[in-house]
């Protein structure tokens, strides 16, 4: 048994964890400097030409824009044009007094905002108060201990990582903030278990355990998306997003099991209440007022759900970024001298002429700053002005530019994902039909979490894009649009996330049914069991979220609030409500498996066995009523 092993080798498993957690430590100080910012499509050809326009001419990104005349010397390439000049500084700290562009105007554009170390003390300082909450003893800072071994092993396998491969910038927060949320998330779910089973690490791990593995696989899974797309800012960003479940699973169930059988019992003074009366209470109303709860946490999802549908994928246009400041002024004054909008976001073009450029319809003006490059300047910031020059290009031309790069970033990650995520489904579906034996559960997991993630897009859309909300907790107005790649990492990320909660009850709802036989004792009993479990597990991930968003970068802070809005829908809306009812509503189909009896849910025989005045008894429920009890 793997449990035995675990236990058997205690000293050397617990040194090569020290060992690895240390070497992380050191990892650490020199990760952030080995990352990347690159979010571009290599080997397409806008990424390649504006590479290419980079390399020979020192042109990459959006330009900032100052009045004509201002002195920018020595600050990197400029381009002169009608009344204005282009400027690409060398790094951020080139931008001069007076300039203007989408990134100045980008809201903290140049803050510093919090620092990774003090976000995850923000984040680790909640969930402690959380874990104090749920265990009233010193039991509450074990998770934690092995959240920092699993962080700190992440790290180091980054590290390893980046040199083989670029790793975006954004991996660090992921590991930081995801990594302690998901290491307190598994942790949680079997040192509950090993209170109930009265601190045996062996029975404990025989179903918990498994249900940790099962868990990390459905993150792992949701990730696959973005491993095998041709981008590799999407690619690294999954490769590590991978490392975090996985490394996080093999500490809980090696790592903890010998914190639990050494030093758990003496830490662990309060003792266990074998049943969650509270939630069993909640879910026996669920139960008997199911259809109410189905329909009305339905309709609240599919309402916010409906908010993806106005989804605008993009940079924000510089109307929607920053309403004061000096860059603001600078881009009034500048529009009132004639500038169009335009000239923010300028299509770079590799080609000998620029007059063709000239006669296409959304144009203001074409020139040659230098032998072979052609600026053309677009009337507005309409990524629709590309296709039309693309179109209408000469043959010995190649488009790029930063509005060029989107569209094609677009067209590369979004054309083939339909195939993909249907891939990804079902996967998941096979992984979660045989591990419940259900094909109901299975496909009822796979519904929910869409509904789950449509409703949390939909939030973001409403929050960032409409501005209904970013504007009072931020102090940032709605953006227009949404950056082309958040959609993608939001699925990715939630999926595997939430998913989380279904195989926590679900896997527990099955384990007290093939105890009791009955759907009515299978859902009061698997919820009560882990309602509070999951209400903790995921207040600790919003609040790993929350200082998430306290970060610097505008789009981390989307990225943030998308998956802590997941969460909460999910663990209160779809776990505590809709998830619940549809078990009820179905009934006996909830357990069609039409493959034999297969594999007993962990636990199952013997908890059978000891059925009647077992502290797993549900209140009022034995085998004997089951026949009388609604299925």
């Amino acid at each position: 048994m793997f449990t035995d092993f675990v236990l058997r080798h205690k000293l050397a498993i617990v040194l090569a964890w020290l060992a690895l957690a240390v070497a992380g430590g050191f990892a650490v100080t020199g990760l952030e400097e080995r990352m990347t910012m690159d979010f571009g499509a290599p080997g397409h050809p806008a990424y390649e030409t504006n590479r290419e326009i980079a390399d020979r001419y020192g042109i990459r990104g959006t330009p900032v824009v100052v009045k004509e005349g201002q002195q920018v010397e020595h600050l990197g390439r400029v381009i002169d044009a009608d009344g204005y000049r282009l400027l690409y500084p060398h790094d951020d700290d080139n931008v001069p007094d007076g300039a203007t562009g989408l990134e100045p105007l980008e809201p903290e554009g140049g803050g510093e905002g919090l620092s990774l170390a003090v976000e995850l003390a923000i984040g680790a300082g909640g969930a402690l108060v959380v874990l104090a909450f749920v265990f009233g003893s010193l039991l509450a800072l074990v998770p934690l201990v092995v959240a920092a071994v699993a962080i700190l092993v992440s790290f180091l396998a980054v590290y390893g990582l980046t040199t083989v491969t670029e790793v975006s910038m954004f991996v660090q927060f992921i590991i930081g903030l995801v990594g302690l949320g998901v290491a307190i998330d598994y942790s949680l779910l079997l040192i509950t278990r090993w209170r109930e089973e009265n601190h045996d690490v062996r029975r404990a791990m025989a179903s918990a355990g498994r249900a940790v593995v099962l868990s990390a696989a459905t993150v792992a899974i949701g990730l696959i998306a973005m491993v095998v797309l041709p981008v590799a800012f999407l690619r690294s960003v999954g490769v590590g997003g991978m490392l975090i479940p996985l490394i996080a699973m093999l500490a809980v169930v090696t790592l903890l099991p010998i914190l639990l059988d050494t030093v758990g019992p003496r830490l662990d003074r309060r003792r266990r209440d074998p049943v969650g009366r509270r939630w069993a209470a909640w879910a026996g109303g669920v139960v008997r007022h199911r259809w109410i709860a189905l329909t009305g946490s339905a309709a609240l999802l599919l309402a916010l759900g409906a908010g993806a549908l106005g989804l605008k994928l993009g940079e924000p246009a510089s109307d929607a970024l920053a309403k004061s400041g000096p860059a603001y002024e600078a881009l009034a004054e500048l529009r009132q001298d004639g500038m169009p909008a335009g000239a923010l976001v300028p299509v770079q073009v590799l080609g000998p002429d620029p007059a063709p450029f000239r006669a296409i319809e959304g144009v203001h003006t074409a020139f040659s700053p230098a032998p072979g490059l052609i600026t053309v300047i677009p009337e507005t910031e309409d990524p629709a002005i590309v296709k039309r020059i693309v179109a209408q290009a000469p043959q010995d031309t190649r488009v790029g530019g930063p509005l060029a790069a989107d569209l094609e970033f677009n067209d590369v990650v979004y054309g083939n994902l339909p195939l993909m995520l249907g891939l990804i489904m079902l996967i998941t579906f096979c992984v979660l039909a045989r591990a419940f034996r259900s094909i109901v559960l299975a496909a009822k997991a796979i519904v929910l979490n869409l509904l789950s993630l449509a409703a949390a897009i939909g939030a973001t859309v409403l929050i960032w894009q409409q501005g209904y909300g970013s504007a009072m907790i931020w102090g940032i107005d709605g953006l227009g649009a949404i950056d082309n790649f958040l959609p993608l990492l939001i699925f990715a990320f939630l999926y595997g996330l939430t998913m989380d909660y279904e195989v926590f009850i679900l896997a527990r709802m099955r384990e007290e049914y093939d105890r009791t036989g009955s759907t009515t004792a299978a859902v009061t009993e698997g919820l009560g069991r882990t309602g509070r479990l999951v209400t903790s597990a995921a207040l600790v991930l919003f609040l790993a979220f929350l200082s998430l968003a306290a970060a610097p970068i505008l789009q981390v802070k989307l990225f943030a609030t998308a998956l802590g809005i997941g969460i909460l829908l999910d663990a209160t809306v779809i776990r505590a409500l809709l998830m619940p009812a549809m078990v009820a509503v179905m009934g006996r189909w909830n357990w069609w498996w039409p493959f034999g009896r297969g594999r007993q849910s962990p636990g199952a025989d013997q908890a059978r066995s000891s059925a009647l005045g077992s502290p797993h008894q549900p209140s009022g429920v034995s085998r004997s009523d089951s026949s009388t009890t609604p299925r």
